[in-house]
């Protein structure tokens, strides 16, 4: 390997080596905690994610509009135990899975069934899932994780009922409500607005870090003769 340009290559190999000894100290247990950097921007980050993710309330008020609509569809689900866990749910909250065939006969009063559903995600996005496991008699993440496999099964055969409203507050629910909950069961919320200064050094670490490897490895190929420049437009004779 020639070297053309000894300032330069030193300099990038300087850069590469601080790179290198930053790169140990993120992987240190050194943070808060005494975790590593990756961990620890990780949970922060979690934490900054389940704070922003609080629909429960506006899902809670938008399916109030369901309050007293009677439903009553025909479900198939994908396993035996899904179908026994979604009878033992529906019975839970007041309505009606009655076998019929390979599929579930379901009914009852749509926006009372939701109350009872948003009201268990509610506690376990709050991680206070005591109440929620002595109603279902189960684990509080089982019993939302049935509640999902449950509406998940009951949109589709609500959409070929024409019941398209109800089928689209079954899929929010799902997505704005008993995912948020379930994903984030066990991490403490934190709001963006607590963490401005430590989440600007973050993101402008993060920028600088990734110039730092680019600039120290331009420099080492600059040192070397190596770098890239416009090609000259070759003219016709």
């Amino acid at each position: 390997m020639l070297i053309t340009d000894k300032k330069l290559f030193a300099k990038g190999m300087v850069l590469l080596a601080t790179f290198a000894v930053v790169l140990l100290l993120i992987f240190s247990p050194i943070f808060p905690g005494g975790v590593n950097g990756l961990h620890f921007s990780d949970d922060l980050f979690n934490k900054l994610s389940k704070g922003s993710s609080y629909f429960i309330p506006n899902v809670a008020a938008e399916a109030k509009k369901f309050d007293g609509k009677p439903f009553s569809v025909d479900v198939k689900f994908k396993t035996p135990e899904d179908a026994k866990l979604a009878q033992v749910l529906i019975a839970k909250v007041g309505g009606t899975a009655v076998p019929k065939g390979e599929a579930l006969a379901i009914s009852g009063d749509l926006g009372a069934m939701l109350a009872k559903i948003l009201e268990g995600a509610d506690e376990l996005y709050k991680d206070q899932d005591t109440q929620l496991q002595a109603f279902y008699g189960m684990d509080g993440k089982k019993a939302m994780k049935g509640w999902w496999a449950t509406l998940s099964a009951m949109i589709k055969p609500m959409q070929r009922a024409k019941l398209i409203e109800e089928a689209n507050m079954l899929n929010t629910v799902n997505q704005r409500a008993i995912e948020p909950a379930y994903n984030f069961y066990g991490i403490p919320a934190e709001s963006i607005m607590t963490k401005i200064p430590t989440v600007t050094a973050l993101l402008v670490f993060y920028v600088v870090y990734t110039m730092w490897y680019g600039f120290g490895i331009f420099d080492i190929f600059n040192g070397i003769g190596l770098s890239m420049s416009k090609s000259k437009i070759k003219k016709e004779a």
